[in-house]
């Protein structure tokens, strides 16, 4: 079967929380799925036109978190409400702090953070490309001082039924499984 291209499943979704603050210093939070780490110590992200990007904008920072399946419920929340419309952070219950390295909030809630400066914000091509300058993490998802996707139970976005997936069983080992074959 056949199907538009528009409709094309391309895997993994990652599901980044993106933190920012506005003029006054009120934290926000959106929810966006298309973005991958482009480079050594840089993330980009395809993101429309928000309240978030109106804030990085003024800012030049904002915050990526990785969604968790102990997060879902905020997580979903943060994309389904505007920024424009309601304090997301305070109804969410979230708790707040500052980044110690960039104009942006971390929330608390989330054990993997990472705090960004802008580096290109292309609002033709609703693109934003940050660099990594510091990076946030809880020790419960460490595994000899390595973020352990086993421990950190990543989401991904699920684009055909609308549906957040799990992310973490190991299946091979990178680097030498095809060794098999060679």
């Amino acid at each position: 079967m056949e199907f538009e291209a528009k409709k094309s499943v391309i895997v993994p979704e990652g599901v980044f929380i993106i933190g920012t603050y506005d003029e006054n210093g009120i934290p926000n939070a959106m929810n966006a799925a298309w973005g991958i780490q482009s480079d050594f110590g840089e993330i980009t992200l395809y993101l429309a036109k928000h309240k978030t990007t109106e804030n990085l904008k003024k800012t030049g920072a904002f915050t990526v978190a990785c969604a968790t399946q102990s997060t879902v419920v905020i997580s979903d929340y943060f994309g389904i409400e505007s920024g424009a419309n309601v304090n997301k952070i305070e109804k969410a219950g979230v708790h707040v702090h500052k980044s110690s390295h960039v104009n942006a909030p971390i929330i608390e809630e989330y054990p993997l953070t990472l705090e960004c400066e802008v580096k290109e914000w292309n609002e033709e091509k609703e693109m934003l490309v940050g660099k990594i300058v510091s990076q946030q993490a809880d020790d419960s998802i460490l595994t000899d001082g390595k973020v352990d996707l086993g421990k950190l139970k990543p989401i991904m976005y699920d684009a055909s039924f609308h549906v957040y997936r799990a992310i973490g069983e190991i299946v091979g080992n990178a680097f030498s499984d095809g060794k098999k074959i060679k």
